[in-house]
């Protein structure tokens, strides 16, 4: 007779709240195949439908919303006492999940989380990298990185020592051709990468000196969705770039791009891990704090 495990029951929670097979098995590290599978099955034995399924959408059906609604209780008292004890681990085990953007997750990798891995082999740490903020809990993150404005007020914070800032860059060959700009204001005569936020919309650059905050709506040649292509662009001398600090840093200390309007992109606050309080940390996160919070005192070159 077919019994249910935990990962079947966690498959119809985290279908629910991605509100798709392909963002839940994301969210749980599986196949869609292998979810999708797995949920054929429970239906089978049940008897009935938990989800009503179209190419576009997915939704709990009556049953499916009755049979979360008494599951989903029960589940947290499971993983509350799993939880409980994994605190009691001597040695740190198990996966850490880590939600990041980009251009933070590229500023801890080696110096925070290569080294927790290097001393302790038995984690393993599952880092998602986006651009829109989620909620962490409701997600199934044990930790947060973002800019200490971003981090909501009901977490712990964990500040790095590295602050944010915005650099305009160009490589000195387009300076020459087009000149550099003043202020923002002359970034409409310029050409301009452009970048597309995670939720489709164009991303106006954000500026600020003494008090005065100025936001432009760049044009140009062509539009990106990735920092990454964007340098690429800017390198070639297509046109004027937008980035975090972090991502042209080392091209500009080599002179591959100069910066511009500095004076207007003071920094924006703290690189902040961030999680929620818990009374059963298991040790992997325990020591992963630690080591983070260790981070975040030592002076950064």
């Amino acid at each position: 007779m077919y019994r249910p495990g935990l990962s079947d029951l966690d498959a119809v929670v985290a279908i629910s709240r991605e509100g798709s097979f392909r963002g839940a098995a994301l969210a749980l590290g599986m196949s869609t195949t292998a979810l999708s599978n797995a949920v054929a099955k429970l239906e089978a034995a049940l008897g009935v439908r938990l989800f009503n399924r179209t190419t576009r959408s997915v939704s709990l059906t009556d049953a499916g919303r009755a049979f979360l609604e008494r599951v989903s209780p029960a589940l947290q008292d499971i993983h509350g006492a799993m939880d409980a004890a994994r605190s009691q681990q001597a040695t740190p085990s198990g996966t850490l999940r880590i939600n990041a953007f980009a251009a933070g997750a590229r500023e801890i990798i080696s110096p925070l989380i290569l080294e927790f891995l290097r001393r302790h082999p038995g984690v393993h740490v599952d880092l998602v990298v986006e651009g829109r903020l989620i909620d962490i809990v409701a997600d199934g993150f044990d930790l947060g990185l973002r800019r200490a404005d971003l981090v909501p007020a009901d977490m712990i914070a964990i500040p790095l020592g590295r602050l944010q800032r915005y650099a305009v860059v160009a490589t000195s060959g387009y300076f020459q051709q087009h000149g550099k700009p003043d202020t923002p204001a002359d970034l409409v005569n310029h050409q301009c990468i452009r970048i597309r936020l995670p939720n489709g919309a164009l991303f106006r650059w954000h500026f600020e000196k003494r008090g005065e905050t100025v936001q432009v709506d760049v044009t140009g040649p062509i539009t990106l969705g990735e920092a990454s292509l964007a340098r690429a662009a800017v390198i070639e001398g297509m046109g004027v770039g937008f980035f975090m600090e972090q991502d042209v840093r080392d091209d500009i200390s080599a002179g591959r791009l100069i910066r511009v309007l500095e004076e207007w992109t003071p920094p924006l606050g703290d690189l902040c891990l961030y999680y929620p309080s818990r009374r059963n940390p298991s040790a992997a996160l325990k020591t992963f704090v630690a080591l983070a919070r260790q981070s975040g005192k030592k002076p950064k070159s």
